[in-house]
């Protein structure tokens, strides 16, 4: 690793001992992946680290290009007590996306094999939504080291997820546009429909029927 990114690192871990209270030394960084999707589940994960000297890039996991993000996904679980929570479309359907996200988190916590002190989460939260203390930071996967770890393991997880998805409904180029938006995308729901993990809440004009072929040939009108 450059001498760039170990500074990078440093500069994470340091904004994390500024904003954590110094009784605290459990912490858990908090992040999720897949609020934003059409179709696919809501991926949580919670990152106690036991060790905070990495080889690898640590930092949002949008930034990271997919093989670096794979090497920092692997050392982080190598030196990190980790939790996953999955909560899928028809929870999301049911529930909103906030609500799910939500349930998703308090499954990462359950997961967690130790009871953390403290909570560090990207994003903003209200209160008592969650058993443990905890401070909501926005973009915190860019600014807190935990945060970043937990954004990289989630991310990691939702897309393997829809790697396999994808190899279940090949129309829809799940491996490519994770479940996005993406025009291509919603031209294969014009064209084939909706599949079993569509968020049937999402977009109702896009996701209500199957379009005819004049229909789909159309061009969207204001892109994705």
């Amino acid at each position: 690793m450059s001498k760039k990114w170990k500074r990078h690192n440093l500069k994470l871990q340091r904004f994390e001992q500024r904003i954590c209270p110094k009784k605290y030394k459990i912490i858990a960084g908090i992040d999720e992946a897949g609020r934003g999707p059409l179709a696919g589940p809501v991926v949580a994960a919670a990152v106690v680290l036991k060790n905070k000297t990495f080889a690898s890039k640590i930092a949002d996991s949008k930034l990271l290009a997919p093989l670096a993000r794979e090497r920092a996904f692997i050392e982080i679980m190598q030196k990190a007590n980790v939790g996953i929570g999955i909560v899928d479309n028809s929870v999301i359907d049911k529930e909103n996306i906030l609500q799910a996200t939500v349930i998703a988190i308090n499954k990462a916590l359950d997961d967690l094999n130790m009871q953390p002190e403290y909570l560090l989460i990207d994003g903003k939260f209200e209160k008592n939504k969650f058993p443990f203390l905890y401070k909501t930071v926005i973009k915190g996967d860019s600014l807190c080291f935990s945060i970043a770890c937990a954004s990289i393991v989630a991310k990691v997880i939702r897309d393997s997820l829809m790697a396999y998805y994808a190899t279940v409904y090949p129309q829809y180029g799940l491996n490519k546009n994770k479940g996005y938006g993406t025009k291509e995308h919603i031209f294969s729901i014009r064209k084939f429909g909706i599949t079993p993990i569509h968020r049937k809440s999402f977009k109702p004009d896009i996701m209500s029927r199957r379009y005819t072929i004049k229909e789909y040939n159309q061009p969207l009108s204001g892109g994705d």
